[in-house]
């Protein structure tokens, strides 16, 4: 079984993200946390929608797996919102946050997460995409959310599992937990491939 592999394995959480953190605690792995606070998270031109959040989580493994031990599972990824032939970033400030919420209200976007899985000399990276339809916000809505939460470390400035999700989310299509930032249906399945357990 996957779980009995993984336990030859010093598993790594190469995020920074709590909700990453904690959709890993309930799948009932033990890992720890390491981030490279110094990255910059920036991508070359052309890429496609699919390849930013790949390029991105890749990125993240790369720098981190040169400081650990080949017993390493090293686990990182990048979510971004597109909406518009653009990438939605996290904000900048709250009037950012707001700018981009009044953008998303009423409208659909999708959301990407690239994730990268490297031990050793082996490495595999895809991504999962879900759909989000946002409700018609009020402008005190959107300013409730962005005084009251946290919106500053989200791309596209809201989380999913947050107020604002409860009250403006209409539907989604796909993985619920790939909007979170982490798409563990997926990821399990990879992580058997990748062990050789599928």
């Amino acid at each position: 079984m996957l779980y009995e592999r993984l336990g030859n394995y010093n598993i790594i959480l190469g995020s920074g993200s709590p909700r990453r953190k904690y959709l890993l605690e309930e799948m009932g792995l033990n890992f720890r946390v390491m981030v490279n606070s110094s990255l910059e998270e920036n991508w070359p031109d052309g890429l496609s929608k699919e390849e930013i959040p790949v390029y991105l989580a890749e990125l993240k493994g790369k720098h981190l797996m040169a400081t650990v031990p080949e017993t390493t599972l090293l686990i990182t990824a990048d979510t971004i919102v597109w909406m518009g032939e653009e990438v939605i970033n996290k904000p900048k400030d709250p009037e950012d946050a707001f700018r981009m919420l009044r953008k998303l209200s009423g409208n659909m976007h999708e959301v990407l997460t690239g994730v990268s899985l490297r031990s050793g000399d082996r490495k595999h990276s895809f991504h999962a995409s879900s759909l989000v339809w946002f409700a018609e916000l009020s402008d005190d809505e959107i300013s409730f959310y962005v005084d009251h939460f946290n919106p500053m470390d989200k791309a596209g400035a809201y989380g999913i599992q947050d107020w604002i999700g409860y009250i403006g989310v209409e539907k989604i299509e796909g993985s619920y937990f790939n909007v979170m930032g982490l798409p563990l249906q997926r990821m399990y399945h990879e992580l058997k491939k990748l062990l050789g357990d599928e």
